[in-house]
């Protein structure tokens, strides 16, 4: 039931009710009437404005005017009804973009919020390498005197004595003894090729299998070196500008083991071939071994007073030999940490790099001023060396058949030696300003790979070019055939390692 003014008998815009009198009126009405008369008009008695009770009541809607049912009024009103949405579609196109601009503001507070969050991440996770790195390891010390290394055996790392121990008459009856059933070994095999090698065909057909960039950290990238574990080579070990070496299996696609003790890059690794054992060495002036089950430090060599350049493997796998450029090359127990021999260079070079023969009993040296030295170890003496390079040796492999010599420096060529002649009988120049960082023949002698500004291989008493892979984005640091060349595996300083083989 709709109110009715007492007043006009119409409905109230404005409602209120006077509480002397119970009456409805329209509050302007009522208002200039006690104005006037100061009474309540139903009955009479006094009452004031402020008396007045206003009533809530919902919006009056009125009827259209009986004008408004004419053509030219309904024409006016749609035209205005008309004009009346544009204007609220123009309102609303200008309150989406508003909230456009809003939500594109936010969404760019968000990104920039991930950004800081990803490289606060980074930088905790760099912090917790260094801090890794500086915590002393469990049940390791490192030593300079026969006191304290005494205490670091007993915790469970061996580190070696400042003297050398010498080559006992039994240790060189162990490397002859190991050389003369590895060379009856090779004169049994002949010429005979391994049943399974990978053809050369098959090598050319070779692809990018897969590509790993993510087993070095991304703060200080670059891998510098590699090594493939002989008798599972699906297991592959690197070294990299992080100050850590990294065992991943390529089958599984998983990280084994993370090694962290080094206090500069890893330059140099080596995957013991029968054992789960790496041994790497670093321009810390250390050399480490390590358990990987464990991913343990057995024993620390320092053999050297400046950068560790080379490392090779003796075939009896206890001892490793190093050069340095602290002019002098070191003859080293794996199992103890000790160093046993070391010798300087002749010429008082620094030296580059090192390689054992296959035979174990000579092996090879490259020095800073260009020369490629063979060494008697037994003797630990000089018995020849060649010059023809230009600049620092940077690489250099025997192959297995034990009469080629591959050596590489800043030429931009890769000489190959025969031993038994003494003489370089092949030069493979290669293109202008390419870099070799190593060289790698496969176990049977058939394949030379080169890795630098790509990675190549070659048909070896041809030296035809087989394959060129370069889908590295920076230099190729490391290369080393799998089992039987049926792959090949490479790393660089983009942080990546890739596999290539036949599809």
């Amino acid at each position: 039931m709709a109110l009715c003014c007492a007043l006009s008998n119409e409905v109230p815009e404005h409602p209120v009710v006077s509480p002397v009198s119970g009456s409805v009126f329209e509050r302007r009405l009522i208002e200039k009437y006690i104005a006037d008369n100061g009474v309540d008009p139903t009955n009479g008695k006094e009452i004031t404005i402020d008396q007045l009770i206003e009533i809530k009541t919902p919006a009056i809607v009125k009827p259209k005017v009986p004008s408004a049912t004419s053509i030219p009024a309904v024409l006016k009103s749609l035209q205005d009804e008309w004009d009346a949405v544009m204007l609220n579609s123009f309102t609303l196109r200008q309150q989406l973009q508003t909230a456009r601009q809003e939500l594109s503001h936010a969404l760019y507070q968000h990104d920039a919020a991930c950004r800081v969050i990803a490289r606060l991440h980074k930088e905790v996770s760099t912090a917790r390498e260094a801090l890794a790195t500086l915590k002393p390891q469990t049940g390791y010390a490192a030593v300079s005197t026969p006191s304290v290394a005494a205490s670091a055996e007993a915790g469970g790392v061996a580190a070696q004595p400042v003297e050398a121990a010498g080559l006992t008459q039994e240790i060189i009856s162990q490397l002859q003894d190991k050389a003369t059933v590895l060379t009856q070994e090779r004169k049994r095999r002949g010429k005979t090729l391994p049943e399974g090698l990978a053809t050369a065909e098959a090598v050319k057909g070779y692809k990018t299998l897969a590509s790993h960039p993510a087993l070095h950290s991304a703060s200080m990238p670059g891998i510098l070196t590699m090594d493939v574990h002989a008798a599972d080579t699906s297991h592959i070990l690197t070294g990299g500008n992080d100050r850590c070496a990294t065992v991943f299996n390529k089958d599984t696609e998983q990280v084994v083991a993370v090694l962290k003790g080094h206090t500069k890059k890893v330059t140099k690794a080596l995957y013991h071939p029968e054992e789960e054992v790496a041994i790497t060495a670093s321009p810390d002036s250390t050399i480490r071994v390590w358990n990987i089950t464990s991913s343990s430090q057995t024993a620390i060599i320092r053999a050297h007073d400046g950068p560790v350049t080379g490392l090779s493997l003796h075939a009896t796998g206890e001892y490793v030999l190093s050069t340095s450029l602290d002019q002098h090359w070191a003859f080293s127990d794996i199992r103890v940490g000790r160093l046993l021999t070391k010798v300087a260079d002749t010429d008082g070079n620094p030296l580059t790099t090192a390689q054992f023969h296959p035979d174990g009993l000579i092996f090879g040296t490259g020095t800073q001023d260009s020369q490629i030295k063979i060494w008697d170890l037994k003797e630990q003496s000089n018995l020849i060396f060649s010059t023809g390079h230009s600049g620092p040796i940077a690489a250099l492999s025997f192959s297995e058949n034990g009469y080629y010599l591959a050596t590489a420096a800043e030429d931009s060529c890769v000489k190959l030696w025969d031993l038994r002649k003494l003489k370089n009988f092949k030069t493979i120049q290669l293109d202008e300003g390419y870099e070799v960082k190593d060289l790698c023949f496969d176990q049977s002698g058939t394949y030379l790979a080169v890795a630098g500004t790509d990675v190549r291989v070659y048909l070896c008493k041809q030296w035809e070019t087989l394959k060129t892979f370069n889908d590295h984005t920076a230099l190729a640091m490391g290369v080393r055939f799998g089992n039987h060349a049926q792959s090949i595996a490479s790393v660089s300083m983009d942080r990546t390692l890739k596999i290539y083989g036949i599809e």
